[in-house]
């Protein structure tokens, strides 16, 4: 398949579009052909995404708001209705780390607006874009998560517990959806983004050190990964999660290797948007 022009014609929402992973997403789709509209919370930072797909010479439009509004969600539904005719693809990348500390010391109202936005939010643009299109012309749906749900660690309990809820979300919407609509998720590890700026920065060479590939990830990495889920080379794959993460999760063996960096649960697993 030629991977320039492998979504030539559909159309994709992306969240948390104006930079990190979710920006890199959204280039990644637009040069397979698809047309693209952007959704984040800073209004400058969505200008800034539509016109480095435009530059690209896609088609792109965006609209700025927070995806914990419900209403904001179906309004982008409706801007991508309206300025290109169907969707076929929804990326839920938007996420939050907060609150970030002991759960016993996490805010109840904090609490829920994690699961809000990493979890609710991506169900409810779901069932928008499948009641918009996908209920009669199917689509695709990836799911951001990390790999950090598969562990218990300091400081990130509403973060990762929510994202193991949207793991399974992935999955109960993979049998409901099927088969018109496949849905996969993503699991990255460390990328370099500016989330996770604060991690990487101070123990990104130990990480890097750790893993059999021997470096953090990019936000790239991870869009190739969205690109091929939501693409026909993979329209035999639903209900699964992608690693993207350098094999946190297998050692590095070598003897120069710090393997010990790659097993500190908890300790470096942030969102990538």
């Amino acid at each position: 398949m030629d991977t320039q022009r492998s979504l030539a014609g559909r159309v994709a929402v992306v969240t948390g579009a104006s930079r990190g992973i979710g920006h890199a997403v959204a280039v990644a789709l637009a040069e397979a052909g698809a047309r693209v509209c952007v959704t984040a919370r800073d209004p400058e930072g969505v200008r800034g995404s539509v016109d480095a797909l435009r530059a690209l010479g896609a088609e792109a439009t965006g609209l700025a708001g927070s995806v914990a509004d419900p209403a904001h969600l179906r309004e982008v539904t409706e801007r991508a209705m309206d300025a290109f005719g169907r969707l076929d693809i929804v990326v839920n990348n938007a996420a939050t780390n907060q609150p970030y500390g002991p759960l016993m010391e996490a805010d109840p109202d904090d609490w829920r607006e994690a699961f809000t936005v990493n979890v609710e939010a991506a169900l409810r643009l779901v069932q928008y874009a499948w009641r918009a299109w996908m209920s009669e012309h199917g689509g695709a749906v990836v799911n951001v998560c990390t790999e950090g749900a598969a562990h218990v660690g300091r400081n990130l309990g509403a973060y990762c517990t929510s994202k193991a809820a949207l793991l399974h979300l992935t999955q109960q919407l993979a049998g409901e959806l099927g088969p018109l609509v496949r849905v996969n998720s993503v699991s990255p590890g460390l990328v370099r983004t500016e989330m996770a700026r604060f991690v990487w920065e101070r123990a990104g060479e130990s990480v890097a050190a750790g893993l059999p590939l021997g470096r953090i990830g990019r936000p790239e990495d991870v869009a190739s990964a969205v690109r091929w889920l939501v693409s026909d080379e993979a329209s035999w794959v639903t209900g699964t999660d992608l690693l993207v993460d350098g094999g946190t999760r297998v050692r590095a063996a070598s003897p120069g290797g710090a393997a010990h960096a790659v097993h500190r649960p908890g300790s470096y697993h942030l969102p990538g948007a």
